[in-house]
C-alpha cells in the first residue's frame, strides 16, 4: 500500500503512460491480495470512497481494476450496485478445478519433453523461494512463489495455447487454490507434494509428473470444496 501511496504523492496528479501503467498494477496486485487473502471477502460492496482512501489513489485507476478484476472472475460489475467481490460458487469451482487438472497434466507431459535444462533450474528456485516462506509461516508470498511455479510449469510446456487457456481459469479459482492450505497439515502436505513435482521434473519422468499434478489438484479440490460448504473463511496470512 505505501509504494502505490508513495507514486499517487510523487506524481502530483500529473503521471506518464509508464507511471500509469505501474499505478494500474500495483492497484491490481492489491486488491486482488485483499480478495484472494479474505480480506474481502465475498459479495462484500466494494465503496470507492473508502478504498481510494486507503490505498492512497483516485478513483479512476480503482474502477480501472475493478474492471480488470471482473475479467479475472474476482469482482461483479452489478448495474445501480457498483462493484461487489464476486461470490464463490462451488460448481463452478469444481468444474474449472477438474479442466485445470487435465491441463496440469497435458503440461506435465509437454513440459518435461520441451522444458530446457534453464527452465527447469528456474522453477527450481521459485520452489525453494516457496519452501522458505513455508518455513516461515508466510502464507501470502508462499502462496504467490505457488503459483509461480504452477503457471511456470505450464508456460515451459512450450504451447503457448495451453498456457493461455490455463491462466485464464486458473485467475478464476485462484481464491479458491488459496484456501486449500486451511489447515497447517494440509499445507504441510502441499510442500511434501511440490518436492515430489520437483523431482519428478528435474527427472523429466512426464508419467510421474502428470499423476502427481493430478493428484495435487484433486486433493485441493476436496478441501476447497468441504471449506466452501462449510462457508469457512481463508486462513489469514502471517
Amino acid at each position: 500500500m505505501e509504494s502505490i501511496q508513495a507514486r499517487a504523492a510523487e506524481s502530483g496528479g500529473v503521471t506518464s503512460l509508464v507511471e500509469r501503467r505501474l499505478l494500474h498494477e500495483e492497484v491490481i496486485d492489491r486488491l486482488r491480495d485483499m480478495i484472494v487473502q479474505g480480506e474481502l471477502a465475498p459479495e462484500t460492496k466494494l465503496n470507492e470512497r473508502v478504498l481510494a482512501a486507503q490505498l492512497g489513489i483516485s478513483r479512476t485507476p480503482l474502477r480501472e481494476a475493478f474492471k480488470y478484476l471482473a475479467s479475472e472472475g474476482l469482482v461483479e460489475l452489478l448495474p445501480n450496485r457498483g462493484a461487489v467481490v464476486a461470490p464463490l460458487k462451488p460448481g463452478k469451482v469444481k468444474e474449472i478445478f477438474v479442466v485445470l487438472g487435465a491441463l496440469e497434466a497435458l503440461a506435465g507431459e509437454l513440459v518435461c519433453r520441451n522444458a530446457t535444462d534453464a527452465d527447469i533450474a528456474e522453477i527450481r528456485a521459485l520452489h525453494y523461494q516457496m519452501v522458505a516462506h513455508h518455513a516461515r509461516g508466510e502464507l501470502a508470498p508462499y502462496f504467490r512463489y505457488n503459483q509461480q511455479i504452477h503457471i511456470r510449469l505450464v508456460e515451459c510446456a512450450g504451447n503457448a495455447t495451453l498456457a493461455q487457456v490455463y491462466r485464464g481459469l486458473n485467475a478464476h479459482v485462484r481464491r479458491a487454490r488459496y484456501m486449500a492450505n486451511l489447515s497447517h497439515e494440509r499445507w504441510d502436505a502441499a510442500v511434501g507434494e511440490h518436492e515430489e513435482i520437483l523431482a519428478a521434473l528435474t527427472a523429466r519422468d512426464s508419467a510421474r509428473l502428470q499423476a502427481l499434478l493430478r493428484d495435487h489438484l484433486a486433493k485441493k479440490l476436496v478441501l476447497v470444496m468441504e471449506a466452501l460448504n462449510a462457508n469457512k473463511p481463508p486462513m489469514k496470512a502471517s
